[in-house]
């Protein structure tokens, strides 16, 4: 992906983050993820959620895919920073992107629905019609995107489509709206089993939608300083 802008933006205004954006840490490009909107045309619609949850992966990490060696499958994650690595878990597509260095990469954890005069309230229905409830019904917004294959469901983001691709930003890409944080949560993956670097604190989620993400790190029983971090500039506070 070209780092300057192109003349065929999907709109006046549009700012598609470039590739050196994903070129860096793996944990610093988690960070400034949160805040970001993911963007997803289908049909004339262009269907948004606001990025609120991420978790880093590294070649030399037991809990990352890449370290079980590289597949046609996971070719994504040795592409350079930007590329796209779909994968299914428990039967739904799961979005990443490849940072800097070979292995490593971010995954899109959880999203909010995101709301502005691009992404409308017809959007939203559409994200809705997507991914119902159990009952099929339509999924409250909070929830809609509270992990990572609900997220994919109600984008429209299909593994055979967008895997080991990168970003097309007349159909799909992350913008920057200019939305930051109050604040960010540093604390352990999810579902990483034991033995597999379940331990490392790659997960990073915004501390004002903590309670919309898979699984709220600020929720009753969490120590901070022991289960989580509150991260001012980038750092960890230690108390």
């Amino acid at each position: 992906m070209p780092d300057s802008l192109p003349a065929d933006l999907p709109w006046p205004g549009a700012r598609p983050l470039p590739g050196a954006f994903f070129d860096r840490d793996a944990q610093l490009v988690a960070r400034e993820l949160l805040g970001k909107v993911l963007r997803h045309k289908v049909g004339d619609l262009w269907l948004a959620a606001r990025i609120i949850e991420t978790e880093a992966y590294y070649l030399d990490d037991k809990g990352s895919h890449s370290s079980l060696g590289h597949t046609h499958s996971r070719r994504a994650m040795f592409m350079d920073g930007g590329h796209i690595y779909m994968y299914y878990a428990r039967g739904g597509d799961t979005l990443n992107i490849s940072v800097h260095g070979l292995g490593n990469a971010v995954l899109v954890k959880s999203g909010h629905p995101w709301l502005d005069a691009v992404s409308g309230a017809e959007s939203l229905a559409l994200m809705q019609c997507n991914n119902p409830d159990a009952n099929g019904h339509p999924r409250p917004a909070e929830r809609l995107c509270a992990g990572q294959t609900l997220l994919c469901k109600a984008l429209g983001l299909k593994v055979p489509e967008w895997n080991a691709r990168r970003f097309d930003w007349q159909r799909f890409f992350v913008e920057d709206v200019d939305e930051h944080p109050i604040g960010i949560i540093q604390t352990t993956r999810l579902g990483i089993p034991l033995g597999r670097d379940e331990h490392l604190a790659y997960r990073f989620v915004d501390a004002g939608f903590a309670r919309h993400c898979t699984r709220n790190p600020l929720r009753r029983g969490q120590v901070e300083g022991r289960d989580f971090h509150r991260l001012v500039h980038g750092n960890p506070i230690h108390e």
